[in-house]
């Protein structure tokens, strides 16, 4: 089945009790029970719930796995990995990520007794040193947020497997219309659903995907266990989200091509962080394991100043200055102060997180009107 019938058909089955196309909203918190422990596979929402189970399919179809776990947020998500941790476990982190990734790994799992290295995987050998019997697992975001780093997913899988290190990449990002790493030799796929997999900046939501039934079960108690699972009424909308999220995709990718080859030209910027330019240092790469390039872009200004990044995200008229990202409407941002502002500027200046730095997350508008916006921003 090809990508764009999942998105629409995989998991999802007419409601057996009135024929409905749309999975229903079961809006329940518990389930009759004929005699105690006869049911009809539903105890209590916090476990399952028919519209969750429904999402949590359709996103393992998508990814190509076999198991999926919603969570009420991409934070939850990873909260649960790590919980299948114990103390002296050692995990081994990309060095460019997502500071609420960082501020859980170095604020909070850190005073349980686990260390937490941090590295630039653009190399994947670059890993090897860090690795000891304490290692349990690799975290890889791709592309990396916000400097749009390129990891190599199969060669990482190559040594995850050889030292018997689980491996879990954060494909947000890219969502699986433009790469699987299941099938890169990937253990486990996290996403924050709140992006472009719901795509409408009005749900908040993550996701974990994997192939072993071992790991589901045992992410699956953690799951049930903690409690921090989504509502069906958020399923619901993710569910219909995702019904388009091969358009949007190959849109937000044709916008950022567009709004990248603009950035790269203009005059008062000085570098632009995308993918698909050729002179990308992992551009091969990126070509090779990705369908597209994405519709995320990060740029800095000539000169290099916050005091003009903060003039320029305070003049767009389309982008809007907000966090997160993946909506259909463009964002802009400034990770310095937002999304990375928990990570501390030493850390942030070694990835080449500099004041200066907008990041933007193009959206499904038109693309000449996102970009006339850009220059009256940037003029």
């Amino acid at each position: 089945m090809k990508f764009a019938t999942k998105a629409i058909h995989a998991g999802i089955k007419p409601d057996p009790g009135t024929g409905a196309i749309m999975t229903p909203i079961f809006q329940t918190s518990t389930y009759v029970q004929k005699s105690p422990g006869d049911h009809k596979g539903f105890e209590y929402s916090r476990t399952q719930n028919p519209t969750r189970q429904a999402l949590e399919n359709n996103l393992a179809a998508l990814e190509n796995g076999n198991h999926g776990l919603c969570f009420s947020s991409g934070m939850a998500a990873i909260d649960c990995l790590l919980k299948l941790l114990e103390p002296g476990d050692e995990v081994i982190s990309t060095n460019d990520l997502y500071g609420g990734t960082y501020r859980i790994f170095t604020k909070v799992f850190s005073k349980y007794g686990i260390k937490f290295h941090f590295v630039n995987m653009e190399k994947p050998e670059d890993i090897l040193p860090l690795i000891s019997k304490n290692t349990k697992l690799i975290w890889a975001e791709t592309p990396t947020n916000p400097m749009m780093n390129i990891i190599d997913i199969k060669a990482l899988g190559e040594i995850a497997k050889s030292h018997k290190v689980l491996f879990g990449v954060d494909n947000t990002f890219a969502t699986p219309f433009l790469q699987t790493p299941l099938d890169l030799g990937a253990d486990l796929v996290m996403h924050s659903v709140t992006k472009y997999l719901a795509g409408h900046s009005d749900v908040v939501m993550g996701a974990l995907i994997v192939k072993d039934k071992k790991l589901a079960d045992d992410l699956a108690f953690i799951q049930n266990s903690c409690g921090a699972v989504p509502g069906p009424q958020d399923c619901f909308l993710v569910l219909r989200g995702i019904k388009t999220l091969h358009l949007r995709m190959e849109r937000h990718c044709q916008n950022g091509k567009t709004i990248a080859a603009y950035l790269i030209n203009h005059p008062k910027v000085d570098k632009v962080f995308w993918p698909g330019f050729e002179d990308h240092p992992n551009h091969l790469v990126a070509k090779k394991q990705m369908k597209y390039f994405g519709g995320m872009i990060s740029f800095t200004l000539i000169g290099n100043k916050i005091e003009d990044a903060i003039k320029v995200l305070e003049s767009f008229e389309i982008f809007v200055l907000a966090e997160s990202l993946g909506g259909v409407e463009s964002l802009c941002g400034h990770p310095a102060t937002m999304t990375h502002a928990s990570i501390p500027k030493s850390e942030r200046e070694k990835v080449g997180l500099s004041d200066s730095l907008i990041r933007l997350s193009v959206g499904i508008e038109d693309a000449e009107d996102l970009k006339n916006d850009l220059a009256q921003a940037l003029d």
